[in-house]
């Protein structure tokens, strides 16, 4: 798939220089699949309102991922207008963190947004935040709050979304919690809106063309006979010897014969050595390259049991009724944990294989997590944002 077109920056693309007569920008920065899954339905919006003549919604791609990226653009029909194409190979932090800080000036002058809108907790959310800080522009926060409370798990994403709090103006929490997370740290209560989670919106959308025939793009063969478990992961505190223990359990729970394991392996190197290793060529594992975002939510809607250590996943799954065991010790995203919809097993192979066997030979147990209500949204939290949005920027509703 070719990489969306790199707009230019010296104002001969198809954005206009801004003038009174404009409507009010809103520019939407972001660089990853997961922060693209989750702001794309949110620029659908925006650009289908009928009062857009009030309101431009402008998206600025970082290009932080790459490939996974365009991915989800192309299944949303987003087209950037700025696209910075900053991602290098073997860059480190730093290096990837001055170059967005050099890269999104021209940008924001360019745009001269009266609202900045980033997401979550990655490296081009706090850059993009301080950034337009720096240019003196109001910055929304699409799931703000989240908190582990430790800020080496994860990392560096806590840190990333405790400092993106302090640059930020608009905050959308997630969940009353994160909101109280937020409270505590004295944010004023009248920034703070809680929404519901845009990536709810998306799964539920793309569930619904699964299921109406239109879509797939999966082509792994499965079973039907077999109960499917679906493992991602790849954290960078699992790097090591936790990854050699999560491919030693699910080698174990491989060993079942009613079983089928599919794992998208992540292409970092830390992740791809030791599951080559430790698990390829075993009858009941099927190890794939990254799936595209619309063939993962159809091979998760088909899963018996999903194992992961993605935020994402563990919103995701349990709006397709489906129970998660995390590959973490901690995570921001208590709501599931109360909720009853996952259950953090950590790193320790005798917890992830006791987890396991427990869902897949107690079905009453099984259908009780899996039917579970999702503490994380009603697919309207899009809709909530652009009201918010439109309240702030005094833009007047249909």
């Amino acid at each position: 798939m070719t990489s969306p077109k790199v707009a230019s920056l010296t104002g001969t693309n198809s954005l206009p220089n801004k003038t009174a007569a404009t409507p009010k920008r809103v520019l939407l920065i972001f660089g990853t699949r997961p922060e693209a899954i989750k702001l794309c339905p949110l620029v659908g919006t925006l650009r289908n309102i009928s009062f857009n003549v009030h309101l431009e919604p402008v998206v600025c791609v970082t290009g932080q991922h790459r490939e996974m990226l365009d991915q989800v653009l192309e299944i949303f029909g987003v087209r950037p207008d700025f696209d910075l194409a900053i991602m290098q190979q073997g860059q480190t932090l730093p290096e990837l963190t001055a170059r967005l800080l050099q890269a999104l000036p021209p940008v924001l002058e360019k745009v001269q947004p009266s609202l900045t809108i980033v997401q979550g907790d990655t490296t081009t959310t706090l850059c993009g935040a301080l950034a337009a800080f720096y240019a003196g522009i109001p910055v929304a926060h699409v799931e703000a709050g989240l908190r582990t409370f430790n800020f080496r798990s994860p990392f560096p994403e806590e840190m990333n979304r405790v400092l993106a709090t302090r640059l930020t103006t608009l905050h959308f929490a997630a969940t009353s919690g994160a909101a109280d997370h937020l409270l505590r740290e004295g944010v004023p209560p009248a920034s703070i809106q809680v929404t519901g989670n845009t990536g709810i919106d998306a799964v539920l959308a793309v569930r619904d063309r699964l299921e109406a025939g239109t879509h797939s793009g999966l082509t792994v063969p499965l079973d039907p006979a077999r109960k499917l478990i679906v493992v991602t992961a790849h954290r960078r505190e699992s790097f090591g010897h936790g990854f050699e223990k999560i491919c030693r359990a699910i080698a174990q729970l491989a060993d079942r014969a009613d079983v089928q394991i599919v794992w998208p392996v992540h292409r970092n190197p830390n992740v791809l050595k030791p599951v080559d290793a430790l698990l390829r060529g075993h009858p009941n594992i099927t190890l794939i390259d990254p799936l595209e975002y619309l063939p993962f939510v159809d091979l998760m809607r088909r899963a018996y049991l999903i194992i992961t250590d993605s935020g994402g996943v563990q919103e995701e799954a349990p709006s397709l009724g489906k129970p998660v065991l995390v590959l973490r010790d901690t995570t921001e995203r208590p709501e599931a944990v109360a909720a009853g919809t996952v259950r953090l097993v950590g790193t320790d192979p005798a917890k992830i294989v006791a987890e396991s066997l427990y869902l897949l030979d107690n079905p009453a147990e099984y259908r009780r997590m899996s039917e579970v209500h999702n503490p994380y949204g009603d697919g309207q939290a899009c809709g909530r944002i652009t009201q918010a949005i439109a309240s702030h920027l005094s833009i007047p509703l249909p």
